[in-house]
């Protein structure tokens, strides 16, 4: 097995997820010799060559306590009005970290709404990477004052993820209260067993999660391993670690031996990335032997289909399913109501039945992306850039 610093030797862009909990750090308001550590170590990054993404947490508990309200449980609109209270205070405290660095910051609002527009993903790589190369650290965060969705989904591990696959990163950090990932709680098991490296997340691995051990964090074990499942699926490692590790930030970034590393999947291309993440706007479902087609990586053809689900146009993202488990996701050639005229005829029919024929192949081999993990669990959460301040 090749060394951490092996594994992440060639890693140039990170995402860092930062938790509520990690902000606070065992305190009930931000923390803020934490987050000019945090930019002091991203400055130390950016001097050896590396890019840096931020992801943050907080806006909710920060604008709480600075309205001096408690809301009852799922009472929306009080948590959307301390969300708009609340980001701007956050992003003031990280500008104030950053400044001392000499560096500027941007905020890029996001929602984990339904859109699986491609020029949107490219809008928001193109902003990314004009920030980037200007010198400009983007931070992000979930909307939570416009989008109940989001609030009520309350999971920045995932969304990091799909950053970190939306953007192409290298390596997502997922920054948290616990120091990585063991067989069982350790908080209640003393000889729960640290798990260094995880090299492929299977049911055995899935079942070592468990639920948030903080009353403010909303992400627990489950999350991040989904998480994890995300960023393997789009050729981008991910290490657990916890917050309290000194200079936690800079050395899981360079390698050395911090939290537990989930080894990515070979690289794959961005646009099979974009495909990955997209959020479904249907699902076709498919024979075993199209499903086999599909794994040794060729076109799906219509013959191959056997049921249409949802509506959907042409060019849009769709999953592909056999015996009902996701096996890949890809950008149709044909919208919904052709592809269920097509479902099961010869690509010879397409033209008799249509009165026209765009394309032999229901499914492009190059506009497919085939799902390691989808058997047990299919990726269906997406973003949209909704707002962002420099």
């Amino acid at each position: 097995m090749p060394t951490r610093k092996e594994i992440l030797g060639s890693v140039e862009r990170v995402v860092v997820k930062i938790g509520t909990s990690s902000l606070m750090q065992g305190t009930d308001s931000i923390h803020q010799p934490f987050m000019d550590s945090v930019a002091e170590q991203v400055a130390r990054l950016r001097d050896e060559g590396k890019e840096v993404l931020i992801v943050t947490s907080g806006a909710i508990g920060i604008g709480l306590k600075a309205m001096g309200v408690v809301p009852k449980p799922n009472e929306i609109p009080i948590r959307q009005a301390a969300a708009s209270v609340g980001q701007s205070i956050l992003m003031q405290k990280w500008s104030e970290s950053f400044q001392k660095q000499g560096i500027l910051v941007a905020q890029i609002l996001m929602t984990l709404d339904n859109y699986s527009d491609r020029e949107s993903a490219l809008n928001l790589n193109n902003t990314v990477e004009t920030l980037l190369r200007n010198g400009v650290v983007p931070i992000f965060n979930e909307n939570d004052a416009v989008c109940i969705k989001e609030i009520k989904f309350g999971d920045n591990d995932t969304l990091s993820a799909i950053v970190a696959s939306r953007t192409d990163a290298d390596l997502l950090v997922l920054l948290s209260d616990i120091d990585g990932l063991y067989d069982k709680d350790p908080h209640s098991n003393p000889d729960a067993r640290f798990i260094p490296t995880v090299e492929r997340i299977d049911e055995s691995v899935m079942a070592m999660g468990g639920r948030s051990s903080t009353s403010v964090g909303t992400g627990g074990m489950v999350t991040k391993l989904s998480a994890a499942k995300i960023c393997s699926d789009a050729g981008c490692h991910m290490i657990i670690a916890s917050s309290t590790a000194y200079g936690v930030v800079y050395r899981t970034a360079v390698g050395d031996d911090v939290g537990t590393v989930f080894v990515a999947e070979a690289e794959i291309s961005k646009k099979r990335r974009w495909i990955k993440a997209a959020h479904p706007s249907g699902r076709v479902s498919i024979d075993k032997g199209a499903e086999k087609a599909l794994l040794s990586h060729r076109s799906l053809l219509p013959v191959g289909i056997t049921e249409v689900s949802g509506t959907f146009a042409k060019g849009e993202v769709v999953e592909i399913a056999s015996e009902g488990n996701v096996v890949a996701k890809g950008i149709c050639s044909y919208g919904s109501s052709e592809l269920s005229k097509i479902a099961g005829k010869h690509s010879a029919e397409i033209e008799k039945v249509l009165g026209y024929r765009v394309h032999d192949d229901a499914f492009i081999s190059d506009n497919i992306a085939l799902l390691r993990y989808s058997r047990r669990m299919s990726i269906e959460t997406s973003l949209s850039c909704s707002n962002v301040q420099v």
